[in-house]
């Protein structure tokens, strides 16, 4: 397998090292007065603006650690919420709270992962705290989702996901570019992650493609300062499910439905799973469905003829006893080669199970 990854040149933008100066600052103060939890924290993120992989990535991490006997705890800022309270949205037995109050992907979180706390706050410190003192389950270990650019909270392991449709997103910050942070902040990263690879040789072992990806990324990203490993991950559909009536047989006539970073990925996905496609409604990232969007669904359901409406695990939990339509969820995990794991494993052995007061 060949991926011609190769990092742009940076950017010599006024606006980008104004931009890029502002995040070191940033950076610099608050890592200072970073604090520190009394067990293991793994922090998962990315330096694009969503639409990385890293909310399956988060999944497969956490439900990997809880298989080998931890007991895990998920701390998200819980995007797009109504309330700034520290919450728990799951005690490892599923959803306690809807997404007006956690956030679309925990409550998606808390669904999946069995056995897997989810508690949601602004300060994930304080989140942590608050997992530690009022879980009957004591975590032993904390996922940290989305945490790459969240320093107020020291972590042992920080990991960047990067999509392989678009892995440096243009390479520029914002006002022109689709990066919340340079890429020269992949050098406080331990490992890198790209997501999505393609099957492109299907004669070639999966994983011996995904090692290839994975060594890519990271030989694209060494002169930015990143010093770690990369691994590859693929990013696979399960098989839809109706929320209720359990598995959807292909060839139905489909309307998609979708309010994510990078929705014609999942168009695609749909279109390998054999539907055919009515329409493909999409909607802005972390979208709320507000009931003009609801009665927007319903008509072009019936304009376009459709059998029944596809939708992705995080608009799910927002659709979900709103849509009286038949509604159905494509599961979509990520899939991580063998050895991104054991490295994982080796890291973790290595850190220990830092007990404190």
């Amino acid at each position: 397998m060949n991926l011609p990854l190769q990092a742009p040149r940076p950017p010599r933008s006024p606006w980008q090292w104004f931009y890029g100066a502002v995040h070191r600052l940033r950076r610099h103060w608050l890592s200072r007065r970073a604090e520190r939890l009394s067990r293991p924290v793994v922090s998962i993120g990315n330096l694009h603006w969503g639409g990385t992989g890293k909310t399956p990535m988060v999944a497969a991490i956490a439900a990997h650690l809880r298989d080998a006997g931890r007991r895990v705890a998920i701390l998200s800022r819980g995007y797009g919420r109504r309330d700034q309270e520290v919450r728990v949205v799951s005690d490892g037995e599923g959803p306690l709270l809807g997404p007006r109050l956690a956030g679309d992907e925990p409550v998606l979180l808390a669904g999946m992962l069995s056995g897997v706390a989810v508690v949601v706050g602004s300060d994930r410190y304080r989140a942590g705290r608050h997992a530690l003192e009022r879980l009957e389950q004591k975590p032993e270990i904390f996922v940290l989702d989305d945490g790459f650019s969240h320093l107020g909270l020291v972590r042992d392991l920080d990991l960047l996901t990067f999509p392989a449709a678009d892995p440096f997103a243009g390479g520029r910050l914002p006002p022109s570019g689709r990066l919340r942070e340079p890429l020269a902040s992949a050098a406080r990263a331990d490992a890198v992650l790209l997501t999505g690879v393609p099957m492109v040789d299907r004669s070639e072992p999966a994983t011996a493609e995904l090692g290839e990806a994975g060594e890519e990324l990271a030989r694209a990203l060494r002169p930015y300062g990143f010093a770690g490993p990369g691994f590859g991950s693929r990013t696979m559909a399960g098989e839809p499910q109706y929320l209720t009536a359990g598995r959807v047989p292909p060839g139905g006539r489909a309307l998609v439905v979708s309010a994510i970073a990078r929705p014609l990925v999942f168009l695609e996905i749909v279109r390998e799973l054999g539907f055919e496609i009515a329409e493909h409604l999409s909607f802005p990232d972390h979208h709320r469905y507000p009931p003009a969007s609801i009665e927007k669904i319903f008509q072009v359901y019936h304009q376009r003829g459709a059998t029944l409406v596809l939708t992705t695990g995080k608009d799910r939990v927002k659709l979900q006893g709103r849509l009286e339509l038949p509604l159905a969820e494509v599961p979509i995990r990520a899939e991580p080669q063998d050895s991104f794991f054991r490295w994982l494993d080796d890291r973790l052995a290595e850190i220990g199970d830092g007990t404190g007061p």
